[in-house]
């Protein structure tokens, strides 16, 4: 489950015309949200997770994805994740309701010599809100699916070209939807998927309208029981994401080249399902990004879950 910040990145000034990359925009997912039991949704009841997520990356790329000459400095930010869901006992559709809200704070920074890189993402507070009024989760005996539609709505500070905005300054649509294959009989090897699809609209006070995205994360994962009863349950994977812009922007930023990034990584999660407990630990180094960062992402957390009715 999860959430999403939008960071601004400007590229422009002297060296617009020397570099094929000026004012980029990311889109407003943040990949690193999922990756093992992505297709899976809590038990019937409430649960909050808390999802912390550091981005740091200290290259930036041009569109053929090499790093551009002259430019230093590391760009990087913080967002805590504060989730709510709510998922009823009673089945709807053949399924489970699971509606859920992210709550977001965040803290973004760039340091760069400003003569040949602009931010637009300096700030600390208050971040948009993921809001996700539909969703829906099935379970089968070897595969669990969810899909659903989402907003993002625009609560976060932000004020055109300034250096201390916090939100993206526009409202999302996201598509989503997650599948976790169990390969083993036992459930304890699993191979997982989910994907997101953002629509934008234009920016608040600037002829700016951020392409389409794709976004992907995957993971591959094993559970080994800590107990004899499955009360204690260590599950370890390989998890990785990818990101495309799939369409053009719009107004001033039409011309700009699509970015995408590509990443690999590990995670590992303690499990306690009487209690409904469940904390995670994930990193991903990118190996491939165009038009935009290449950096390394840490993710880490937890979630409890008060199970209505009692297991």
């Amino acid at each position: 489950m999860k959430v999403k910040f939008t960071l601004v990145i400007f590229f422009f000034m002297a060296t617009a015309a020397m570099h094929p990359l000026a004012a980029q925009q990311k889109g407003q997912w943040v990949p690193g949200q999922y990756g093992l039991n992505s297709g899976v949704i809590p038990s019937s009841g409430f649960t909050y997770q808390n999802l912390a997520l550091n981005y740091s990356a200290g290259s930036l790329n041009d569109a053929n994805g090499n790093g551009l000459p002259g430019i230093t400095g590391t760009y990087s930010f913080w967002v805590d994740e504060n989730i709510f869901m709510f998922v009823p006992k009673y089945k709807f559709l053949g399924g489970y309701f699971a509606p859920y809200a992210s709550v977001n704070v965040a803290n973004g920074s760039l340091v760069a010599d400003i003569r040949t890189l602009g931010a637009s993402a300096g700030g600390t507070g208050l971040a948009d809100t993921f809001v996700q009024p539909f969703n829906m989760g099935w379970h089968f005996s070897r595969l669990d699916l969810n899909a659903g539609y989402a907003f993002m709505a625009p609560t976060g500070r932000f004020t055109p070209l300034a250096s201390n905005n916090v939100g993206s300054g526009y409202w999302g649509n996201n598509l989503t939807s997650g599948a976790t294959f169990y390969v083993t009989k036992n459930k304890g090897t699993s191979a997982n998927i989910f994907v997101d699809w953002e629509a934008h609209g234009k920016k608040s006070g600037i002829n700016i309208t951020p392409g389409q995205a794709v976004t992907t994360e995957w993971g591959l994962g094993q559970a080994l029981p800590l107990s004899k009863d499955m009360s204690k349950i260590l599950q370890i994977g390989f998890v990785g994401y990818d990101q495309w812009q799939v369409s053009n922007n719009g107004g001033v930023t039409r011309l700009l080249p699509y970015y995408s990034v590509h990443a690999l990584g590990a995670q590992g999660n303690f499990i306690a399902p009487k209690q409904g407990l469940n904390f995670f630990f994930k990193y991903y180094g990118e190996y491939s990004a165009k038009a935009r960062p290449q950096g390394r992402t840490f993710v880490f957390g937890g979630s409890w879950t008060l199970k209505i009715p009692k297991s």
